[in-house]
């Protein structure tokens, strides 16, 4: 049998992302890594998997998008170090958490970075561009000030009204992760699941966990850290960073 071939397409920092890295890694499974700047990153994305979000996968030709599928073909795959609970009851509240986080946290979470981001092209270039060439990021950060519309439309932050709805639900889902990793420290069942994976990864770009993959450029400008400072003790984040400590591989 040859050697399977994986590569995973991907923005830098990104909480959809990480989840597909994540999973990789905690699985152990040796794959590539491709790195796109969000925008131009369309095209090539489109022509790879018919649709224009990353995280993509690839393995041996087929092509899986999103980080939920890409979970699950690596559950099938690579069945050693699983992210689904044995247990069926709990394997279906595991992934019905990832579900409901993946279609209203994820988005949440990055409205309200967005909202501060877009104020600040230049660290946003540190973020998404921070391993370019140094042409590659000139050429981009030159580009936002044209692109900022639809940037700031892509992530749903030209409303105020949307932009508050975003914190709200964000909040919300703090409050929950608190509430339901009082008991055992994890969200279901007594042991580390695709819940925990999910919820910790998307709220990582607030979290700040000390892992190269999630750790935000330093120093992080007034407009993002204000944001940040609303949410750094809570014990929700606390809860993530714990995670990503104890579950995370480097």
């Amino acid at each position: 049998m040859g050697v399977v071939m994986l590569v995973l397409h991907q923005f830098e920092f990104s909480h959809f992302n990480e989840k597909a890295r994540w999973a990789l890694d905690y699985k152990g499974v040796a794959h590539e890594r491709k790195s796109y700047l969000p925008g131009p990153h369309m095209p090539a994305i489109r022509k790879l998997s018919g649709q224009q979000q990353t995280p993509v996968l690839t393995i041996d030709g087929e092509v899986v998008a999103g980080s939920a599928h890409i979970i699950d073909a690596l559950e099938e795959r690579y069945p050693e170090k699983p992210l689904y609970p044995v247990d069926s009851e709990l394997r279906q509240q595991a992934l019905a958490l990832q579900g409901r986080f993946d279609e209203q946290v994820g988005p949440a979470a990055r409205s309200a970075l967005f909202s501060g981001l877009i104020q600040t092209p230049g660290y946003l270039v540190k973020m998404f561009a921070r391993r370019a060439s140094t042409p590659k990021r000139l050429l981009y950060r030159a580009s936002l000030p044209l692109a900022k519309r639809m940037i700031a439309k892509g992530n749903n932050v030209v409303d105020k009204q949307d932009i508050a709805r975003a914190f709200a639900r964000f909040e919300e889902a703090l409050e929950e992760v608190a509430d339901m990793s009082l008991g055992t420290g994890f969200l279901v069942g007594e042991s580390f699941s695709v819940a925990d994976l999910t919820a910790a990864a998307l709220l990582a770009p607030f979290a700040n966990p000390d892992h190269p993959d999630m750790s935000r450029p330093q120093p992080v400008p007034a407009e993002v850290a204000d944001i940040m400072a609303r949410y750094s003790e809570h014990p929700a984040l606390h809860w993530a960073r714990a995670i990503y400590r104890d579950h995370r591989p480097v």
